[in-house]
Order: C-alpha cells, then sequence, then structure tokens
C-alpha cells in the first residue's frame, strides 16, 4: 500500500469517526472548498449546504462503516469506490439504515493533505 492510499483511507476512517462523535469541523477540514455531493433526488450541492444538512442533525447518532473497494491514484487526484452503510438514529427514535455504494473524488491540495472534490452517494433506505 502507498503512503497516498494510506492518507485517503484514514481520511475516510477520521470522516466516520467525526460524523458519528457530530464534529463538523474536521468533517469540513477533510473536503475541498469546491466539494459537491450528488445523492438521488436532490441537485448537486456543496460545502454550505453540506454543514447546514449536518448542522440540522444535531443530537441524531451516526454509525457506519464503509468498505473501501478499490483506490485508483493518478498523480494528485484519485478516485476510490466503496460500499457503506448507515444507520442513523434520533433521540427516541427508531433507527433509518441506509446503504449503497459510492464514487468518490480526492484531491491532494497544496499543503500536501488529500481531501475529498467530489462524492456520488448512492445510498438507499433499508430495512433495519
Amino acid at each position: 500500500m502507498t503512503d497516498d492510499e494510506r492518507a485517503i483511507r484514514e481520511l475516510v476512517k477520521t470522516w466516520f469517526e467525526a460524523s458519528h462523535s457530530g464534529d463538523l469541523q474536521t468533517v469540513l477540514d477533510l473536503m475541498t472548498d469546491d466539494a459537491i455531493f450528488l445523492v438521488p433526488g436532490a441537485e448537486p450541492f456543496g460545502k454550505k449546504v453540506f454543514a447546514a444538512a449536518f448542522n440540522g442533525m444535531k443530537g441524531v447518532l451516526i454509525e457506519s462503516k464503509s468498505d473501501i473497494q478499490e483506490i485508483q491514484i493518478f498523480g494528485d487526484w484519485a478516485y476510490f469506490r466503496s460500499h457503506i452503510d448507515m444507520t442513523a438514529t434520533a433521540p427516541g427514535g427508531t433507527p433509518a439504515r441506509r446503504s449503497g455504494y459510492a464514487l468518490t473524488i480526492m484531491r491532494k491540495e497544496p499543503d500536501g493533505r488529500w481531501r475529498l472534490a467530489r462524492d456520488a452517494n448512492l445510498l438507499t433506505a433499508r430495512d433495519v
């Protein structure tokens, strides 16, 4: 495994840990300023809308895992393909499970850190 692949895998691990703990600032620091997200049934959105949605989920317990199935690196750009399982539980609520595949494009920034630049997330509702 190359240093770049290790760094990308560590970013994914950090993303899921920060999401679980509700640490928006860490998650935002893991993406480029021009990040774009693609999800079913919605227009593409950027970092500002992502942050607003994250803040709207305060108190919701997010438990998730990612199985990275492929990583390809091309200089300062990379992509990875993964399968994600996520369960979100609002306080006193019923767990909502989503799972599916994602294709994520990463960019190595001038500071040498990999960051998420584009994410096509195909998670859909699943029975708990």
